[in-house]
């Protein structure tokens, strides 16, 4: 793995896939790693708010021996109270990784260029790659063997689709984005997903029909109709995307041991009904799970 961890696209297979192991490992003896990181400090940039990341990244750096430190907006406020460099200047020299959830993807790219020490991407408005690494970890404990596997990503095309190709692309995993028209992944992001998807046979598809979309998929992938940061745009978006809900009569089109994944949080009722997030297919919660055992072997693999 390189020093940082920004984007899927950063792995080649091969090292995607030994995470894998080195989590599954984790995972099934985490005593063999209680002190892997010991007396190391991860320092947590959150200027969105957080559940899992927060929790999982917190729990999971302490797992290893290390510590935290938390750092919320009021404290920092990235590029306002303090620049960018000068917070990873002064980071680097305190703690032994930075792990940084907020809005445009540049922050995350500019605070790796300026730190010494790995930098993990915990979210941007454009991708979100520890969700995915846990997606399709959980994936390959469920299916075993990802590849030539269907996963169909129901709603907006936002920073988890493109992750998603981005992982689907690198594993052999077939991505189809069923999406309402103008809400599309972004052109760039399918392009190089696409790309990478050659080497390993997969195909990456956008498509405006849910139905046709999830056809024969293997995994239906939902997320909320609008993110942090759209609460704005809420209303509109609940009448747009409404033909893109989840709900059993689309789900019997997929196969029928199809799992149902969802990055959470949701909005039962209005993107998935239920009766699908809590059906035995329903993946959602080993998951959530899944981000505190994939981030562990991502921070023991960056800053051991």
């Amino acid at each position: 793995m390189k020093k940082d961890f920004l984007s899927i696209r950063d792995l080649s297979r091969e090292e995607i896939l030994e995470t894998f192991r080195i989590t599954a490992d984790m995972k099934a003896h985490p005593q063999n790693y209680a002190s892997a990181l010991k007396g190391k400090t991860l320092a947590l940039i959150f200027e969105k708010p957080s559940l899992r990341t927060r929790v999982s990244f917190d729990v999971g750096i302490q797992q290893l021996g290390g510590f935290s430190a938390c750092l919320l907006p009021m404290e920092i406020s990235l590029g306002k109270r303090e620049s960018v460099h000068d917070v990873a200047k002064n980071l680097e020299r305190m703690v032994q990784g930075i792990m940084i959830r907020t809005f445009a993807h540049q922050i995350v790219t500019d605070m790796a260029r300026y730190a010494s020490v790995p930098v993990i991407n915990g979210l941007t408005d454009y991708s979100h790659p520890c969700q995915a690494m846990a997606d399709f970890f959980t994936i390959k404990e469920i299916k075993r063997e990802p590849k030539g596997l269907k996963l169909c990503f129901v709603g907006d095309g936002n920073n988890v689709a493109h992750s998603l190709m981005f992982a689907g692309a690198r594993l052999g995993v077939h991505v189809t984005v069923a999406c309402p028209t103008g809400y599309e992944p972004d052109s760039e992001a399918v392009r190089q997903a696409s790309e990478d998807a050659r080497a390993t046979g997969a195909r990456i598809e956008v498509t405006h029909d849910p139905n046709e979309g999830v056809k024969n998929a293997d995994i239906v992938y939902t997320d909320v109709w609008a993110s942090m940061g759209q609460e704005a745009e809420a209303e509109d978006r609940k009448q747009i995307f409404r033909p893109y809900q989840v709900n059993s009569s689309l789900m019997a089109r997929a196969k029928s041991d199809a799992i149902f994944m969802h990055c959470l949080p949701a909005h039962r009722g209005e993107e998935v009904t239920d009766d699908i997030i809590d059906a035995p297919s329903s993946a959602v919660f080993q998951e959530a799970e899944n981000r505190l055992h994939v981030q562990k072997a991502i921070m023991y693999q960056l800053m051991k």
